[in-house]
């Protein structure tokens, strides 16, 4: 008579405060039996990273759905994977937007719900020492903060616009380009995100502009110290891409980046992501 056993899950601590190494074979991956502790480990650590585990696109939308909920970019995209790049020629005009993923963000703060997590895949990584993605965990930085400045920032709200993600790289854009970027509006959210879990985080990053009912250069002063802090060493892990690398982050608990690399180089990374499942609170 067969015995079934049961698969466990496999991993090393990166960092302290942030990031593992999931050592699970593919097969063991896609057979969805670990997708409740992946999820698990994902919430603790932040940042999960799969060396070199090679998934096609069809592997990777079908892991993906052992997490959650696919979450489709586009209506009617439920099995597509889509293309990152700054690179024209790879991503045709959305290359341009997507200068704006090289500062410190959240995805989805135009959104009341945002997006649980990304899966990102490496088909073909940039020249070694360049185009590396950095996370950031904004759990373990509101948490290391002295309570008075948990106190004094408890209670604030933050307006974030999509619109101003446009200013950290092309400090004088066209005003066409500005108008279509304002027309996405703007989202007045927690500074601090109390989550179900009870668990505290930080909501800043690149689309955050103005601190509701603060004067202006107090509230751009804080919301700098707060990134400052935020991406300080003890919080932050930077990813250096290999060939068939997948690296999933929680989008509720840590920012991101892709840090800087030639446009021509051809990096081409691939994306699938999980519908979100609480809403900023």
């Amino acid at each position: 008579m067969a015995v079934e056993t049961q698969t466990t899950l496999t991993h090393e601590t990166i960092k302290d405060k942030i990031g593992a190494y999931v050592l699970n074979s593919k097969e063991e991956l896609l057979s969805g039996s670990l997708g409740d502790a992946l999820r698990d480990l994902l919430e603790d650590r932040g940042v999960l990273v799969f060396p070199k585990i090679g998934f096609t696109n069809e592997e990777q939308i079908a892991f993906t759905k052992t997490l959650g909920t696919y979450a489709p970019e586009r209506k009617g995209d439920e099995e597509e994977v889509t293309k990152i790049s700054i690179d024209p020629a790879i991503a045709g005009p959305t290359a341009e937007y997507l200068k704006g993923s090289l500062y410190w963000h959240i995805d989805g703060t135009m959104q009341e719900v945002p997006i649980l997590a990304s899966i990102l895949s490496c088909k073909k990584p940039s020249p070694k020492g360049t185009g590396n993605t950095g996370f950031s965990n904004t759990y373990a930085a509101y948490d290391a903060l002295p309570q008075e400045e948990k106190d004094r920032i408890e209670d604030l709200k933050v307006r974030h616009g999509a619109w101003a993600t446009l200013f950290f790289y092309n400090p004088e854009p066209p005003v066409a380009m500005l108008k279509g970027m304002q027309a996405i509006g703007d989202n007045t959210l927690p500074l601090v995100w109390t989550h179900k879990s009870g668990r505290k985080s930080l909501v800043i990053g690149n689309t955050a502009h103005t601190v509701v009912d603060m004067d202006v250069m107090e509230g751009r002063l804080l919301l700098n110290e707060l990134r400052e802090w935020a991406t300080r060493e003890e919080f932050t892990y930077s990813h250096e891409w290999s060939e068939g690398d997948l690296v999933i982050w929680d989008n509720t608990g840590t920012m991101h980046r892709a840090e800087w690399y030639d446009v021509t180089s051809g990096r081409l990374m691939v994306r699938t992501k999980l519908e979100g499942e609480e809403p900023f609170a």
